[in-house]
């Protein structure tokens, strides 16, 4: 399985920056854009790739534990940026320093369950909302994106979710994600059914 260690964001956050990203589709240049699809916007704390199967019920108690030491905390998505001339993406505020420290605590809970995991990087809160298929100026963008602030929620727990890639050749294509497991943080209360 294709896994990778999540914060998913609520609805309601995520309608605020569907209606925002609507708008940036009609910007000049958009086509050349391939958007992602609001089922997929998530923070990504630790992608660990193809994951065997065996590894999973050691990697899964060790996200739980992962969770249970790291307590709840207020998010909110925020402005915008890129990655050189392929990512555009939304960004987050609030505290941040608990979000690294779940991705931290999410990457060593992979590492620990055997998962080979790729080189170590200070973790940077992102939300891909759009990449470019041909080093599209992403500057105009940004400026969009930049005054926007979407309302703020508590995170309450992390998600284990896993990537279904495209296979059937359709142009725009999407992967599909599944989330495959979820656990309270540090004193949340489990959700209802």
């Amino acid at each position: 399985m294709r896994l990778f260690a999540a914060v998913l964001p609520p609805r309601e956050q995520l309608t605020e920056l569907a209606r925002v990203v609507d708008r940036l589709a009609h910007l000049p240049g958009a086509e050349a854009l391939r958007w992602t699809s609001r089922p997929g916007w998530h923070f990504t704390l630790a992608f660990m790739g193809e994951v065997d199967d065996e590894l999973l019920p050691d990697l899964r108690a060790r996200l739980a534990r992962a969770a249970h030491r790291t307590r709840p905390f207020g998010l909110r998505l925020h402005g915008g940026g890129h990655f050189g001339r392929a990512v555009l993406w939304t960004g987050a505020a609030g505290d941040l320093d608990e979000m690294r420290l779940l991705a931290e605590r999410a990457d060593a809970a992979a590492r620990r369950a055997g998962v080979p995991m790729d080189e170590h990087r200070r973790y940077q809160a992102h939300l891909t909302v759009g990449r470019s298929r041909d080093g599209v100026d992403l500057r105009p963008f940004v400026d969009a994106l930049i005054p926007f602030e979407g309302t703020r929620w508590q995170v309450s727990e992390l998600a284990l979710v896993r990537s279904n890639l495209p296979t059937g050749g359709v142009p725009g294509e999407q992967p599909r994600y599944e989330t495959v497991g979820a656990w309270p943080l540090g004193g949340a209360v489990e959700p209802p059914g």
